[in-house]
């Protein structure tokens, strides 16, 4: 795996490579529901995200 960044240019973007993270996490068998701090140094803010898992609709992906 690189490290690598490629720049979001909108917020669809954003979701998309969220999503694909977070699917590469659950099937490599990490745990992603909860809490997570994510600390980024003077230069950039710190975020805290939530991640919680939500009931499939009949018609989601």
């Amino acid at each position: 795996m690189t490290t690598e960044e490629t720049p979001f240019t909108s917020k669809a973007d954003f979701n998309a490579k969220l999503k694909s993270l977070l699917r590469r996490a659950y099937t490599n068998g990490i745990d992603v529901e909860g809490p997570w701090d994510c600390r980024n140094g003077a230069e950039h803010p710190d975020w805290d995200v939530i991640v919680t898992e939500v009931t499939k609709n009949e018609g989601s992906e």
